[in-house]
């Protein structure tokens, strides 16, 4: 078989240009070597026959999908008649089908009719209605019993058999070749010759670690390989190369990347103000997680319930910043609870997206168009992930200071450990006291509010009228004789849950004082405070202190709060003293709305051992306790890093259905678990899941069989440049079906049994595989039977990643940063990209090593994302994004043509070469320029490739001897050389692009070649 050979780095499919007559064309010459798009259509199904045993998940589902659920769905049900459940279709519930019998099938009857009112599809919707050979299909299914099954994607993984022949056993390195090379043989095509060397290493290289190969480590490989006669022993150097480069700490890097896509990672809150967030720190934890191959069950559970493990580490709960990506609302006048409600959305979707593939956010509003997921379901799911503690906040506490020192990272976790304990222990020692003391409702005489008008309604205190404003005072009086303690009850204005909750209420400083006969104010000393539960992010005592946090629910309220404050010491009031209440309302959310107290009641208690619990030794030691705990918690300082976790036991939320989505309309409550499709039938053997630490580890259980599928395919698609399933977001009805199912079951079912759920394992075998290894380069015939290379009869060839694009370029240049982890840095970007309306921060350049970091470090910011990065298809990261679609325009190679940053790099790699030729003094520009070549290509290049390089230099030294001569030549005027030099500053003049000289543009043109740009 003759194979093309590789593609010149001048030449395109429409044109070639063997000379530039000036050099003012390098422009043009630059946008022309932009990589062609690739095709969309895929040729390589051919017409199928139809099966002889046609299977619903294959064959039928997909025609109900297309052609059914429009009208018949899960969605709308016309006729009470649904195509996704098979009790709606088949008997005893459905009457469509007849299994066995297409005659007596009214499904049958309505397909094949000639009556324009009883066909279906209805021909005014569908004009073509099914062809022949759908028809076909469903006959064929209805006679043999019309079995049903649930999609391919969620049917039990079961490890195919291995479809080995002579063939392939002779071809094959690696399981899955097996795969390969009988659907290649099945469809009447055979492998392609091995790869070069370079081109594999090159393609490796990018795939491991996301960086192209030194011409240090690619020299030596050839050597190897070009001394080793044996294939065992090439198969050695092989697997030489990738244990290298999976031991590379810039593997972590290179995969971090990939998955920051999934977790929407940006170091922005996002919406219209889009502050600073510093989220850095659980990007350091995906490096270190991807290098330490963690496995990838142990890897979902840390970041989806790393909190909620028996015994956390400081890891595991910067682990779970993964749903601390979503976006925080701080702009003024927005509702909280909208924007809480909206990030645990976020939270879920993403997770079914993320994990299943699953397009799970449809069912917000109904039951899934064309999967079996109801209605309900979706906010099952939502229950799982509703009792975080985070509530929109500008804060976005809960949060943790990130400390790099691991002692100080085991002493935090221990300390906040014994603090949540030992707060927990001083308030059941209170509610002890206070549950035995018997309460009689306090009686009010007078009472004001220095805003807005609060009476007495019953044995309550409401807000009667008008406006309470932030920092207005409630004064009440009472003529009680003796009191200990006052229990303050705050309640929603609504007694319907379904209502629930409403704006936050807060009583944010309680004074308490005795007014004589002569109006003097005596303060009275208040000693504890004991709440119903403690939430939010501040003690409850601050209280008795002012400020504005103090109790209560903020920023909303969602049931009935109390709380309990002592006094001192038991009080006892004369017969002209009375007892008078200042209740101070600070608190207020975002935009200045007050959270006020609207609806409350006060009890009082003269149960001597209230007073006394201060004294009591045990409260006593405990509260010191606490205190002690609270100063040492103080000293741990670093930046802070949202985390998720769980509000307590008492303080669950309430989680109710939204009707159609409205989170302001909501129906019944909803326990939490996951869709019924997923139920093993037996109700003993159902599966309980609770919450999310049981949520994440059903995901990566047995008995979830997308997980496995779903990770497989994208380290496939990583590889490949096209997943085994073309959609990674959508596993479902309406997704793309498998091209080659058994090779994805085989994938799936060897990663979670003998690979232990381990990336770098799986790698191993891909990389390693006769399919990886395949030349890339393509015949004619062969590019129009599998256009998009879906079959493998070659090895894959894809456009490198945002990343990689720039990261190739400070590989060749020598400047790549050597350092890890850490902040986000600010490469530079055109001027005004970077425009704050809202505070002062400006994109400031980075300078020194800063400048030259990997992309994956680069500040992302979610209203400005990178352009850079976003010209080359990164996405700006507001929702969970699973595939990067490759795009080609000629912004990209506008990008790296005149951007600082390849300018930049280009005359680098130029002043590279240059030094490394002094200690040759033979060194021609010709020597240099096939330098540049293979440090960025990876590849020795063609003679026509080096002569098409050379004019194109020979050509700017004209260039810049011309201009030179006329910067020195006496007979030009000033006004000529003045307008000369206008000229050239404007753009059309502009040949060279700044502070390039020829060889340096020459790097340039390189490194916006096709070859360049591609793995």
């Amino acid at each position: 078989m003759q194979l093309p050979q590789q593609k010149s780095l001048l030449r395109t499919s429409t044109e070639y240009h063997p000379r530039l007559a000036k050099v003012g064309e390098l422009t043009l010459l630059l946008l022309i070597m932009m990589p062609q798009g690739l095709a969309v259509a895929d040729d390589s199904k051919g017409a199928q026959p139809i099966p002889e045993h046609p299977s619903f998940a294959r064959d039928i589902q997909p025609i109900f999908a297309k052609s059914c659920t429009g009208c018949h769905g899960g969605v709308k049900q016309a006729g009470d008649i649904s195509f996704v459940y098979a009790d709606s279709i088949l008997p005893p519930d459905g009457w469509v089908v007849e299994p066995g019998d297409p005659d007596e099938s009214v499904l049958f009857q309505r397909i094949i009719s000639d009556d324009p009112d009883d066909r279906m599809p209805p021909p005014d919707e569908h004009p073509d209605g099914l062809s022949d050979r759908e028809i076909e299909l469903i006959r064929r299914w209805i006679k043999q019993d019309a079995k049903w099954e649930d999609h391919w994607s969620r049917m039990p993984l079961v490890a195919p058999s291995i479809p080995e022949s002579d063939q392939s056993i002779a071809w094959a390195n690696k399981p899955l070749d097996h795969f390969i090379y009988s659907s290649l043989r099945q469809h009447d095509l055979s492998p392609t010759r091995e790869a070069e060397p370079e081109q594999w290493l090159r393609r490796v290289s990018f795939d491991l670690i996301g960086l192209p190969p030194t011409l240090e480590e690619l020299d030596a490989f050839v050597k190897q390989l070009s001394n080793t006669d044996h294939k065992a022993d090439r198969e050695l150097v092989y697997e030489q190369q990738v244990e290298r480069l999976l031991a590379s700490p810039h593997f972590g890097e290179r995969w971090a990347s990939m998955w920051m896509d999934l977790a929407r990672y940006a170091d922005s809150k996002g919406f219209e103000k889009d502050p600073h967030r510093e989220m850095w720190p659980y990007r350091n934890w995906l490096i270190e997680a991807f290098n330490q191959d963690m496995p990838y069950d142990e890897f979902t559970i840390k970041q989806l319930a790393g909190d909620l493990l028996p015994d956390p580490s400081f890891d595991d709960l910067v682990a779970t910043a993964f749903h601390r990506n979503t976006q925080t609302n701080t702009e003024g006048g927005t509702d909280d609870e909208e924007f809480r409600i909206a990030a645990v959305i976020d939270r879920l979707s993403t997770t079914w997206t993320t994990w299943q593939a699953t397009t799970f956010g449809c069912v917000q509003c109904h039951a899934h168009p064309y999967e079996p997921y109801q209605h309900d379901e979706f906010y099952a799911g939502l229950s799982l992930f509703n009792n975080s503690e985070d509530a929109d906040l500008d804060h976005e506490k809960p949060a943790i200071p990130y400390l790099s020192d691991k002692q100080l990272r085991v002493e935090f976790v221990r300390t906040e450990r014994e603090l949540n304990e030992a707060e927990k222990t001083l308030d059941s020692l209170g509610h002890l006291v206070v549950g035995q003391s018997e309460w009689e409702l306090l009686a009010i005489n007078e009472l004001e509010s220095t805003t807005g008008t609060i009476g007495k309604v019953g044995d309550e205190v409401r807000v009667i009228g008008g406006t309470v404003a932030v920092g207005s005072t409630y004064k009440l009086s009472s003529d009680v004789s003796s009191i200990t303690a006052l229990r303050f009850t705050i309640r929603p204005e609504s007694d319907d849950p379904a209502k629930w909750p409403e704006q936050g209420s807060v009583l944010s400083h309680l004074e308490v004082a005795v007014i004589g006969n002569d109006d003097k104010s005596k303060p009275v000393k208040l000693d504890t405070v004991i709440p119903d539960y403690r939430a939010g992010a501040n003690p409850v005592e601050r209280m008795l202190q002012k400020g504005s946090e103090g109790f209560g629910g903020y920023p909303k309220i969602f049931e009935p709060r109390w709380v309990v404050v002592t006094l001192a010491e038991p009080l006892q009031l004369g017969e002209s003293e009375t007892l008078e209440l200042k209740l101070h309302q600070s608190a207020s959310v975002t935009g200045g709305l007050s959270n006020h107290l609207r609806r409350f009641k006060i009890e009082y208690s003269e149960a001597p051992s209230l007073s006394k619990l201060g004294e009591d030794e045990a409260y006593a030691k405990q509260r010191e306790t606490v205190d002690s705990l609270r100063r040492e918690m103080s000293k741990f300082k670093g930046p802070s890093l949202p985390i998720m976790q769980d509000r307590v036991p008492d303080a669950v939320r309430e989680t109710r259905l939204f009707l159609r989505g409205n989170w302001l309309d909501r129906g019944d409550v909803v326990e939490p678990g996951i869709p019924e499709v997923f139920q093993i039938a037996a109700d003993k053997n159902r599966i309980q899941v609770t919450n999310r630490l049981e949520f994440a580890q059903w995901l990566v259980s047995r008995d979830n069989p997308m997980a496995s599928r779903v990770w497989v395919n994208r380290i496939w698609n990583e590889l490949f440049g096209i997943g085994i399933v073309e959609t990674l977001e959508d596993f479902g009805v309406s997704g793309e079906p498998p091209s080659n199912l058994e090779l994805l079951n085989f994938l799936a079912s060897q990663m979670q049994s003998e690979l232990g759920w381990s990336l770098k394992s799986l790698l191993r075998e891909l990389v390693l595989s006769s399919t990886y290894r395949q030349d890339n380069r393509v015949d004619a015939e062969r590019k129009q039977r599998d256009p998009r290379n879906r079959l493998l009869a070659r090895g894959p060839r894809t456009r490198l990643t945002a990343e990689m694009v720039r990261d190739q370029s400070l590989v060749a240049s020598g400047k790549l940063a050597t350092q890890m982890g850490g902040p986000s840095v600010m490469p530079p970007q055109p001027d005004g990209v970077w425009q704050q309306v809202y505070s002062g921060a400006a994109w400031k350049a980075a300078e020194g090593e800063d400048r030259f970091r990997r992309g994956v470090y680069t500040y992302w910011k979610r209203t400005s994302p990178y352009p850079g990065f976003v010209m080359f298809d990164t996405p700006n990261r507001d929702i969970c994004s699973p595939r990067r679609i490759a795009t080609n325009t000629p912004l990209q190679a506008l990008v790296t043509l005149n951007s600082e940053v390849y300018t930049e790099l280009a005359q680098s790699i130029a002043d590279r070469v240059r030094e490394n030729s002094k200690t040759n003094a033979s060194a021609t520009p010709r020597d240099l320029i096939r330098e540049i070549y293979l440090r960025v290509i990876s590849r020795e290049p063609s003679e026509e490739d080096l002569a098409d390089l050379m004019m194109l230099h020979e050509s700017l030294l004209k260039q810049r001897a011309t201009v030179d001569e006329t910067a020195v030549d006496e007979t030009v005027t000033d006004e000529t050389r003045a307008s000369e030099t206008k000229a050239e500053d404007s753009n059309e003049a502009k040949s060279m692009p700044a502070k390039l000289d020829p060889l340096g543009i020459v790097a340039l043109a390189i490194l916006n070649s096709d070859l360049a740009i591609t793995k």
